[in-house]
């Protein structure tokens, strides 16, 4: 699906459509890396050989205080030492950092390019969970206006999702809210039982999540 969204294949029939626009009429270099475009967090950090400012600003486009900004809202090492901080060397892959300072680095990217769309794919398959909690936080206090497609191995993670897509064999199974998924009795509530003791906590904060939702609606009516 992802390969799909980013044209890395192209599909053989249906349509892919994001505001009413489909991909498929689009030339690449608008469908990939536009900036208020799509951007994708991958289980591999993406890091390359430079600083840390040719990681942030390649096309050297943005100002220093936004990047300084960035680097502080994701809490990265050492982003209270001021400008020198975008000149620290970045060996090739990232060597010389660890791999959660690696994601933070592309959430600080990530958030300079202030997507539409936001995929994540595993994005914290390989950090711990303390940076993945932090992680999870910026996504949902830093990316108001940006819609988060989620590939998750901890259910955690996507509890309180608006939406839910379970695959099965490839194929679409089961698509709700959490809450609804986990009513339905079907694949979705097999997997968070299987959570054993975790799956009321699971359970919970679906159901929060849903009374969230359903509050902001009827705020946002009364303010209509």
């Amino acid at each position: 699906m992802t390969a799909a969204l980013f044209r890395l294949v192209e599909i053989e029939r249906g349509t892919i459509s994001l505001d009413g626009v489909d991909l498929s009429t689009l030339g690449l270099s608008d469908v990939r890396g536009r900036r208020n475009g799509m951007f994708i967090l991958p289980q591999d950090p993406a890091v390359f050989a430079g600083t840390i400012r040719t990681n942030l600003d390649p096309f050297e486009s943005l100002v220093d205080a936004d990047i300084m900004e960035a680097l502080r809202l994701v809490k990265f090492p050492g982003f209270d030492r001021g400008l020198s901080l975008l000149e620290q060397n970045v060996e090739e892959g990232g060597s010389n950092y660890s791999a959660g300072e690696k994601q933070l680095l592309c959430l600080a990217r990530a958030m300079l390019a202030n997507p539409r769309v936001l995929v994540l794919d595993e994005a914290s398959a390989s950090i711990d969970r303390e940076t993945d909690g932090f992680i999870q936080q910026m996504l949902r206090n830093q990316f108001p206006n940006t819609t988060l497609v989620t590939i998750a191995h901890r259910l955690n993670t996507i509890i309180d999702y608006d939406a839910i897509l379970v695959m099965d064999d490839g194929r679409l199974a089961e698509f709700g809210s959490p809450l609804e998924l986990i009513e339905r009795n079907g694949l979705f509530r097999e997997l968070v039982d299987a959570t054993g003791e975790g799956a009321t906590s699971l359970i919970q904060m679906a159901k929060t999540a849903q009374q969230d939702r359903e509050d902001e609606r009827k705020n946002s009516l009364l303010f209509e």
